[in-house]
């Protein structure tokens, strides 16, 4: 399980895991739950770099937003783990 501490936006931290390159579990902590559970269960079964594409960069506020935070956790597990 990974964990990543947010900034900008109302969920405050969201973990995740990782096998083979696809995501197997997204828990945001905190947020818009309808909002950060629809992004949760998108993301399942994705590939990393597939949703990197997909939600990096959407802003809600702050120039930033949850799906765009998850993005830029799956970035920063990339960086530390390949």
């Amino acid at each position: 399980m990974f964990s990543y501490k947010t900034s900008g936006t109302c969920s405050r931290e969201i973990f995740f895991d990782v096998e083979d390159n696809k995501i197997t579990s997204v828990r945001f902590v905190n947020g818009c739950a309808g909002n950060t559970q629809g992004v949760a269960k998108l993301a399942v079964g994705r590939d990393v770099d597939e949703v990197i594409a997909l939600l990096g960069g959407i802003q809600c506020r702050n120039g930033t937003s949850c799906p765009d935070q998850l993005a830029r956790a799956l970035k920063e597990y990339k960086q530390k783990n390949t």
